[in-house]
């Protein structure tokens, strides 16, 4: 079977999206909980300028980053897909987060994959440069981007992405719906190369 290359964002998409919310609420004396976090740009709930929340941000990474939890079933299906597909974790983390970023893989043995740390959310170059054939993505902005230029993605349901979709973006609940998206994507593979084949036989 060919391998697809499968591009995979990792906040909030690998790991559990609210692990900075304790922090933060400590932090900037607030108490937001999940269920309030209706944006990405999470520093708007607080109330602070997007420096100031990267500030804090950056004060307290490396010491959460290490910590946050997979989402349920993250590694079940990583280590399915892992070998059979080519495996791109694409991420908008900045380099000085590099180290922690692959230990936090390492601690809860993940396959590895190719990692590629853009320190933008701008995806759509790496996803070009990779010959993506599925993204997993949680940000809105960053799924709508990709669908309009021309990849399929899978938007892992939260509550600051649920919003109107267009074309080639579908939205999953959880893991178990990504790796029976995945399979679909393998069949689809396999059926239209029959096709081409069996075009190239009548001919």
């Amino acid at each position: 079977m060919e391998k697809l290359n499968i591009c995979i964002d990792i906040d909030g998409t690998l790991t559990e999206p609210f692990f900075l919310l304790d922090r933060a609420n400590k932090h900037f004396e607030k108490n937001i909980k999940p269920e309030d976090v209706d944006s990405y740009e999470i520093h708007q709930l607080y109330g602070v300028e997007f420096k100031d929340f990267f500030e804090f941000y950056i004060s307290v990474a490396n010491e959460v980053l290490i910590d946050v939890d997979p989402r349920e079933r993250v590694r079940e299906v990583l280590l399915e897909i892992d070998g059979k597909h080519n495996i791109h974790y694409v991420t908008a983390r900045e380099d000085f987060l590099t180290d922690v970023t692959q230990r936090w893989f390492e601690k809860y043995k993940l396959p590895s994959g190719k990692l590629h740390i853009l320190g933008s959310h701008y995806k759509v170059k790496t996803a070009e440069q990779v010959k993506c054939d599925l993204f997993i993505e949680d940000r809105y902005n960053n799924a709508i981007e990709l669908a309009e230029a021309g990849f399929k993605v899978l938007l892992i349901d939260c509550v600051y992405n649920r919003k109107p979709l267009i074309p080639g973006i579908t939205r999953v609940n959880n893991w178990e719906e990504v790796n029976e998206m995945i399979k679909e994507l393998e069949t689809s593979i396999i059926q239209d190369r029959e096709k081409n084949l069996a075009k190239v036989v009548t001919v």
